[in-house]
């Protein structure tokens, strides 16, 4: 390991010295934030005015210290996807959020439109050319280190290792501060039973040799513990989680059908447990990309058999699919759903797959007549392939508006099919009635 007597090693609190008012500032995510960077900037509050603070996709271990009243002049939050060390903030109007395609975010940091002053992130002990990685965290750190004028590292030895995009030289940091401070851990629980109904499903409909992109939650979970039995599956995915690694060891993942760096699982970020994270340091058999290249449509759809599992919130039964609010209020943000459905669609062999529970947790119908007010539709009824409920698949390809209300009301929850079917008639009329057949 390379020795540290030649770079800008000092602790937190004079590191955000470097901050001045009128900056932006990038936070890192996942399950990486830079808390004590954070701990300190926020003691910095009653001193600072009008800090823009950038932030996507992120676990945090708790609400953000820069999120009280007396700072909301101090910090102005913006960020590409509501985490939650921001949401309540956000929720209340002292912050916001700039609507984004997260694989298109780092255009707006490389061509000037969101300037990055400087750059917190969460680093690797060095290797030995003095080279560190922002580990689980690649997504908008890539582009955010590239632009930004200053970049601030904490070297934490519970950062992995990464091979790819997400490398730094200790020569190029403005600051390092020495922390040995654990990622936050977000370990994959066991799936209801209900889950496992959605991701026996959907495994069914997965071919060997398919390319998978999985999303974060239960349910996409639920869909990898049904791939046991599968052969030749590949990994390009923005967001890695425990549920692969059963796979990667087993070799069920072997990405030996890829087109797209063949023989290596590709990943943007990662969150889950230590388990997680020790497979990953110095794993030269993943690779961690920039968002705006893992979430490409068109390399996605480079691949064959391209599979996109993720979660929604709910749909409506044409087809519109909400998974970034519920009604008013943002909950989380786009991610690289719209663009691995996309993907997936111009994949030879490729499909997606939104899966959703029935009911929420109040056993209210999560498909509905029409999408709640205000609620964002993230992926339109033009792009829907299947949706999956407990209640089983079905698929929107091909189907027009009154055929997709009939297949749609099939897998909603069953005390709540007669309405559905008494808004579908009002809403399609004759053609409903007499040329859907049930």
């Amino acid at each position: 390991m390379k020795r540290f007597d030649r770079i800008n090693c000092m602790n937190a609190e004079e590191a955000v010295k470097l901050i001045r008012s009128g900056d932006h500032i990038y936070i890192q995510g996942s399950t990486s934030v830079p808390e004590n960077l954070v701990d300190a900037l926020a003691k910095r509050g009653n001193e600072l005015r009008n800090v823009t603070v950038y932030s996507g996709f992120a676990v945090a271990r708790r609400e953000s210290p820069l999120c009280v009243p007396e700072f909301k002049d101090s910090f102005l939050i913006d960020s590409f996807f509501v985490s939650n060390a921001f949401r309540k903030w956000i929720a209340e109007g002292y912050g916001s959020m700039t609507p984004r395609f997260l694989g298109e975010v780092p255009e707006l940091f490389r061509d000037g439109t969101c300037k990055v002053d400087v750059a917190l992130i969460n680093c690797s002990l060095p290797d030995e050319n003095g080279f560190v990685s922002y580990g689980v965290s690649a997504d908008l750190a890539v582009s955010a280190v590239e632009c930004a004028e200053r970049v601030l590292a904490q070297i934490n030895p519970a950062v992995p290792f990464t091979p790819g995009d997400a490398l730094i030289h200790l020569s190029k940091l403005a600051a390092a501060v020495m922390v040995d401070d654990p990622l936050v851990e977000v370990p994959t629980g066991e799936p209801t039973e209900k889950e496992i109904k959605i991701g026996n499903a959907i495994a069914e409909l997965i071919p060997d040799g398919a390319t998978l992109q999985i999303g974060v939650g239960g349910i996409p979970n639920a869909v990898i513990r049904a791939l046991k039995d599968h052969r030749h599956l590949g990994l390009h995915t923005e967001a890695m989680t425990d549920g692969v690694l059963p796979l990667l060891e087993s070799g069920v993942i072997d990405n030996s059908n890829k087109k797209v760096m063949p023989g290596k699982s590709v990943a943007s970020l990662a969150l889950g447990s230590k388990q997680l994270y020790d497979f990953l340091d110095h794993n030269d058999d993943v690779v961690f990309k920039d968002v705006a290249w893992t979430n490409d449509p068109i390399r996605i759809a480079q691949n064959p058999k391209v599979m996109s599992i993720n979660s929604c919130l709910e749909v409506d039964l044409t087809g519109q699919v909400c998974a970034d609010s519920i009604g008013r209020t943002i909950f989380s943000g786009v991610g690289g759903q719209h663009d691995f459905v996309y993907g997936s669609s111009r994949s030879e062999g490729g499909l997606s797959f939104l899966a959703m529970l029935s009911t929420t947790n109040k056993g209210i119908s999560k498909i509905k007549p029409v999408l709640t007010e205000g609620a964002g539709v993230v992926t339109t009824r033009f792009q829907t392939n299947y949706i999956v409920t407990e209640y089983g698949a079905v698929n929107l390809r091909g189907k027009n508006l009154a055929e997709r209300a009939r297949l749609m009301i099939s897998v909603a929850a069953p005390e709540f099919r007669e309405e559905l079917e008494k808004e579908a008639y009002k809403r399609f009329g004759y053609f409903f009635k007499n040329h859907c057949l049930r």
